[in-house]
């Protein structure tokens, strides 16, 4: 297939197009599909009695392949429900959908568990007789000793399978219920004389705004529709909470609430650790630019409402079409692969940009087959850090399209590793836009914007992890809503120091955190990801066209090796203090530019 590449296209705000999925989107197709998927289960659950320790290894194989072909098959339907859901979460019809396939999809995982489990029970000796070779099948023998790892805390069949009926009717409904309640939320603001009527990100896009009053005003808004909800969001919460701890602790044994997201990132507890305790040492150096920032902008202290102010008066907006193609130019000049891989997202209509009401918010990116072109997800408002928000989502994209050679049973990357390409992607735009400006003054600007986001995206993700550490313990203390947001706002403190003016309605502001209901301690991911990219973002800047390969590379496994492989493969110990630190010394950088500008 030939891309377009033309400059003069006219990329506009849509919805996107998910015919990929379910070319006929009716009731009947969806009956359909889960009836094919049924006959596939049956077909599968027929060789059960094949499964014993002398079992022929390429009968063993073949099993294999039809599991990773039923994996597909759930992974388009969920895949699909999901993605219809995203659009409107307030639309009756794609609830409907979304839970009558989510029940589908339990019941089915639930009758292909016994080969999972059957091959977490077998020994050492068993298992590693009938793992194909490398150079055979390497993602099928990364997947299966993968899935060892988790031996420990997996239960016996009938358990296993009690507790996906709970997820689903229980906490997994739980946590439709919070996006369906929070992304039907509305907001209003005044601006010039005019009431708007605002989704959460329109009302967030004047956090940005040069006028304090706009900003003040928009954050003011937000926890006070929040307030209003807090019973309900801070009752989900601990749900979320004792759930978690009653399955993951109580039932499996792992060794502490963070250890389950540990675990499954296959990154160790000491790297997580020690990752904390320095983006924890170092607040002091973001409460430094905190206080360079409040110079710049003529106050004695910046207000939390001021976090991200713009150094300059401009209020401009970007148009979308300008935004895309940014974006591309951008990409195009590292690396003519990566554009025609973000091109591919667009060009299949792979992406929904405009803001509606029921739209779920925030944005993300969906890989649903490795065979194709990954769906994208933001709500743009015309604002700069929207532009970056799409450079990032088109990064994870061109991650996943990197790994496309590889079965959906290994293309995945590591949550930590998953933020690589993303992050990498947004540094392009900034260092971009920097080699181009020479005025000091919007150089300053430039760097301070990038900053912002550096601090978004590490110290702020990681108080966001020590507030669910803390949260979680509270929490199975039989605490109150008050006490969570007495610590929440003990944590705005230690990250802020005497740098910032803290108002009270930023209590509620954790009830606003959509990953802490959703994905426990997803957090450190950001982090993780974040610190990780300025390493390799200070060897590129280093080592010119000689970096790309080895990137490239990186990119490419997904999640076809362990994180600490890959990793160690570009000379990263992760639990090493000095590596973490050295990211900060870029941050510290920065800093020390801006000082000088």
């Amino acid at each position: 297939m030939t891309l377009m590449t033309d400059t003069d296209v006219q990329y506009r705000l849509s919805a996107w197009d998910l015919s990929e999925l379910m070319p006929e989107a009716t009731d009947a197709a969806v009956t359909a599909r889960l009836a094919a998927l049924e006959r596939a289960v049956g077909a599968f659950e027929a060789h059960r009695p094949a499964l014993h320790p002398g079992i022929d290894r390429g009968c063993f194989l073949a099993l294999v392949a039809e599991y990773e072909g039923l994996l597909e098959q759930m992974s388009v339907l969920g895949g699909y429900a999901s993605l219809r859901f995203s659009e409107d979460t307030g639309s009756r019809e794609a609830l409907a959908l979304k839970n009558r396939v989510q029940q589908a999809l339990t019941a089915s995982y639930n009758r292909v568990l016994f080969f999972s489990l059957w091959w977490k029970g077998l020994d050492d000796a068993g298992a590693e007789a009938l793992l194909p070779a490398a150079q055979e099948n390497a993602d099928y023998r990364h997947y299966l000793r993968d899935l060892r790892r988790l031996k420990p805390y997996t239960l016996d069949e009938r358990s296993e399978q009690i507790i996906n009926v709970k997820d689903d009717n229980g906490i997994g409904a739980v946590m439709t219920i919070y996006a369906m309640l929070t992304n039907r939320l509305e907001f209003r603001l005044d601006v010039d004389g005019e009431t708007r009527t605002l989704t959460r990100d329109g009302l967030m896009s004047y956090a940005f705004s040069p006028r304090a009053d706009l900003r003040a005003a928009a954050y003011q808004e937000m926890y006070r529709v929040y307030a209003h909800e807090a019973t309900v969001l801070g009752q989900i919460y601990m749900h979320r909470v004792r759930d978690w701890h009653e399955e993951q602790e109580g039932l499996r044994g792992y060794g502490s609430p963070i250890a389950v997201r540990n675990i499954d990132n296959d990154v160790p507890d000491r790297a997580v650790e020690v990752l904390l305790e320095v983006v924890l040492a170092n607040a002091p150096l973001f409460q430094r630019y905190f206080r360079m920032k409040a110079e710049w902008l003529g106050v004695e202290r910046l207000r939390r409402y001021d976090l991200y102010a713009p150094l300059t008066g401009s209020d401009r907006e970007i148009p979308y079409s300008e935004a895309v193609q940014s974006v591309l130019d951008t990409f195009r000049d590292f690396h003519p692969l990566f554009a025609a891989q973000a091109e591919r997202v667009f060009h299949e209509g792979h992406v929904d940009s405009e803001l509606r009401k029921g739209k779920r918010a925030g944005a993300f990116c969906s890989t649903v087959l490795p065979r194709l072109t990954p769906w994208v997800l933001v709500n743009y408002a015309g604002k700069v850090r929207d532009v970056a928000t799409l450079a990032h989502e088109l990064g994870h994209a061109i991650h996943s399209m990197m790994a496309e050679g590889h079965s959906i049973l290994t293309q995945h990357s590591s949550l930590p590793l998953a933020e690589t390409a993303s992050v990498f992607a947004e540094m392009l735009m900034t260092d971009r836009l920097l080699r181009e400006v020479d005025d000091p003054l919007a150089r300053r600007e430039l760097l301070a914007a990038a900053l912002d986001d550096v601090y978004a995206t590490v110290l702020r993700q990681a108080c966001f992890v020590r507030f669910e550490l803390d949260a979680h313990r509270a929490v199975l203390g039989s605490c109150s809503l008050d006490d969570l947001s007495d610590l929440y706002m003990k944590s705005l403190r230690e990250q802020f120091g005497d740098s910032l003016e803290i108002a009270p309605e930023f209590q509620h502001e954790w009830l606003s955190i959509p990953h802490i209901y959703q994905t426990p301690f997803y957090c450190y991911s950001y982090s993780f990801g974040q610190l990780l990219v300025l390493a390799l973002y200070r060897r590129y800047r280093e080592q010119g066209e000689a970096f790309k390969p080895g990137y490239l590379k990186l990119l490419a496994y997904g999640g076809s090796a362990r994180p600490q492989e890959i990793l160690a493969e570009a000379g990263i110990d992760v639990t090493d203090r000095a590596f973490w630190q050295g990211g900060f010394d870029v941050v510290q950088g920065m800093i020390d530019e801006l000082e000088g500008v």
